[in-house]
């Protein structure tokens, strides 16, 4: 072991720091996609009761509502006046619309027998149907509010039944630019159905200077009855004056279009008239000897319109982002499920290769390595490191080179102090870590290079595991097997997870397809002739180790995976250290991708590698991830809002899928399976912490961020543990 002089005299190259983790946007982020989730379960009534309650007593409702007629008026007092239509006169009412199929059907025939009518709409259907909602106000129909979701108004506090007749207001508002005073609770019928869960619902309404509607007659089209039935049912008693009620909307209305065509000129024949419940209430007054006007529609206030088109906006947003939701949900699922099932065929095609008793590189590689360490003060683990690397059964020998770069923790001193004789030094002021890896490589005596990094542990058989694809000429590089050391706490345990289903399951299938993006810094092997032909390691990406194996693929070398090569490597055991970590990870691969993009277009092996690696990169390795939290979102919003059954079965569906494959990578690689408990946990907190990662480093390869070479804290703590350990 000798101490060389300091190389590469000089101040360090400047560099941008990485822009902090901006929890605010995505605070912001989070709040929003959960804001138009909100307003997209409030549109669907996801929050309200469904149903009618049943029917209670009547004690508190006043004799003349009971008994009086269907449009009602409660004053401030509590006052009612109850009021019919005119003999001979019908108003024809149409709830639960705009539907974009129904109701211009239902307009067609009452344009066909020139009848105006008064349609009770919902909200969240306006807001969905505007251009509809404005054919019905050109054609000089009425509107009403019907509520904005469809709830059982009677199990609502005051201020949610408030809040629904206002939102109906709004969207109509910003839909058409009016305003209607009329309102029928949702589930009503006549009044002497009119119970005292129904008495402060009528006072609220009259308070909020509306006058509320049921009907006389009820076509019950929403039984779909025969067109007979609808008829008969619709048809007053004698010459009494009526409010019909039907439905352009809430199913198949074909027998109700059908039933109105004969309807209206029946009636007619009878004697009848067609109005508006405004128009026709007009008619009872001016018949009483009272003028002006009743109900109808004013112009909503400039404010009141601007809301409108503001609300009408959101909800197209949340329809159209859930709408996006629900096409991604099935991609990602596809691709999830498409992927894991291509991983294990392969993995399974490639690990049965490799244990033929024929199959084998080619004659034993022999030959003596060099053993390239950078080191940043690793002053924990950096004895153990490499004492391991230097006591390593390669035949041919192994020279171990320790590139100290600018230390400030005596790492150095800690490695002179084992006195190892096939152990070199260098030391050199801080460059980063590709600086440190070409200065060891220009020094290495040898022709086979292995780069390991500062914490990492081999077995004495990893290095000459690790180059014996070298017998096969064409083999430029050699990705090896990381283990997680540390695995006592919940976190590294995911890790570990992680690293036996990526760095197993993932390379074979990259080496089978001949794509491999990254050989990793804990333990690859190299040829010097493959490195010198790419120029060596460069600072031009964060991910230097993923930045040289792309460029040695375009340069038409093999990338091979041996996965009996084992190197042991601390995983990090905070959050924090995982964030920072994986951060820089997801950030320097967009770099390298971003760097070798134009090789797409490259023909011969460049091309051709280019064009499968960087594929599979995008697809999934930032487009599946990034879209890998819609599972997480809409099975959230299901067990809330949907099926919990069958949210918790398609759940469970693609749990069931992520543990095959765990499976099959741990009985691959020899692991306990025990660790595989905590698979389920990973869900609720591992994976969206890599979103996060993911979407931040994005942000950040987005701004054009740079990152100097950082340094995880490391303890030391690594325990190698043997092969064979599968049970």
């Amino acid at each position: 072991m000798s101490d060389k002089p300091t190389v590469g005299p000089g101040p360090p190259p400047t560099r941008r720091r990485l822009p902090r983790p901006s929890w605010a946007l995505l605070t912001m982020v989070v709040i929003v996609l959960a804001g138009l989730l909100v307003v997209q379960a409030y549109t669907n009534a996801a929050f309200v009761p469904g149903e009618r309650t049943p029917p209670g007593s009547q004690r508190e409702v006043p004799s003349s509502v009971i008994q009086g007629g269907p449009i009602v008026n409660v004053d401030a007092e509590g006052r009612t006046q109850s009021h019919r239509l005119p003999p001979r006169t019908v108003a024809l009412t149409f709830d639960d619309g705009p539907d974009p199929r129904w109701t211009p059907e239902v307009l067609r025939v009452l344009d066909k027998h020139q009848v105006k009518a008064t349609f009770f709409v919902v909200g969240a259907q306006v807001v969905r149907n505007s251009e509809v909602t404005r054919q019905l106000v050109a054609a000089g129909h009425e509107l009403g509010v019907h509520t904005f979701t469809h709830p059982d108004l009677a199990g609502l506090p005051d201020w949610r039944r408030e809040l629904e007749y206002a939102q109906t207001q709004l969207a109509i508002a910003g839909t058409t630019g009016v305003r209607p005073s009329l309102l029928r609770f949702p589930y009503s019928s006549h009044p002497d159905a009119y119970t005292d869960q129904d008495w402060p619902m009528l006072r609220q309404a009259g308070e909020l200077g509306y006058l509320t509607v049921v009907n006389d007659v009820d076509s019950r089209d929403w039984e779909l009855p025969t067109i007979d039935e609808m008829i008969a049912n619709a048809t007053p008693a004698g010459t009494a004056g009526a409010v019909a009620l039907w439905h352009d909307a809430g199913g198949d209305r074909a027998g109700t279009v059908a039933a109105l065509d004969r309807y209206i000129p029946m009636m007619r024949e009878r004697g009848y008239q067609f109005t508006t419940v405004s128009d026709g209430l007009s008619r009872t007054f001016a018949a009483a000897g009272v003028t002006g006007a009743v109900g109808g529609h004013v112009a909503a206030p400039a404010f009141q319109r601007w809301q409108g088109t503001v609300l009408v906006g959101a909800v197209r947003v949340a329809d159209g982002m859930f709408g996006l939701f629900g096409v991604l949900f099935v991609l990602v699922g596809v691709l999830t499920v498409g992927r894991a099932l291509l991983l294990i065929l392969v993995a399974r095609r490639h690990a049965a290769r490799r244990r033929r008793p024929d199959w084998s590189w080619g004659p034993p590689v022999t030959e003596p390595v060099s053993v390239i360490v950078p080191v940043y003060n690793e002053k924990e683990g950096i004895a153990a490191a490499v004492s391991s690397l230097a006591t390593g059964d390669h035949p041919g020998g192994i020279e171990v080179v320790v590139v100290d770069d600018g230390s400030t923790d005596g790492s150095a001193d800690i490695v002179a102090a084992l006195r190892l004789p096939n152990v070199r030094i260098v030391r050199k002021p801080n460059g980063g870590k590709p600086s440190a890896l070409n200065t060891g490589v220009a020094l290495a005596r040898h022709d086979l290079i292995v780069m390991v990094d500062g914490d990492t542990i081999f077995e004495p058989d990893s290095v000459r595991r690790l180059v014996q694809p070298f017998a096969d000429p064409r083999v430029g590089v050699v990705a090896g097997n990381v283990k997680v050391g540390n695995r006592r706490g919940l976190l590294a345990k995911w890790q570990h997870i992680e690293y036996v289903i990526g760095f197993n399951l993932d390379r074979r299938l990259y080496e089978t397809l001949r794509c491999m993006p990254t050989v990793p810094g804990a333990i690859g092997g190299f040829r010097r002739q493959a490195l010198a032909q790419v120029g060596g390691m460069t600072d031009e990406t964060l991910a230097e180790d993923t930045d040289v194996t792309i460029a040695l693929g375009r340069a038409g070398w093999h990338i091979v995976y041996e996965e009996s090569a084992r190197a042991w490597t601390e995983a990090p055991a905070t959050l924090g250290q995982l964030w920072k970590q994986r951060y820089r990870w997801s950030y320097g691969t967009m770099q390298a991708m971003w760097k070798h993009r134009r090789a797409v277009l490259d023909g011969g092996p460049s091309g051709r590698f280019a064009r499968r690696c960087l594929s599979f990169l995008s697809l999934f390795g930032v487009l599946l991830p990034l879209a890998a939290p819609v599972i997480d979102l809409v099975a959230l919003y299901g067990l809330i809002f949907l099926d919990r059954t069958d949210t918790v079965v398609a759940w469970l569906a693609m749990l069931a899928v992520q543990f095959l494959t765990a499976l099959l990578a741990f009985r691959l690689d020899r692991e306990k399976l025990g660790v595989l408990w905590v698979l389920p946990l990973q869900q609720f907190v591992y994976r969206q912490v890599m979103y996060l990662v993911l979407l931040q480093a994005v942000g950040t390869a987005l701004t054009g961020g740079r990152l100097g070479w950082q340094k995880l804290r490391r303890t030391g703590e690594i325990q190698v543990i043997g092969r064979g350990a599968v049970g």
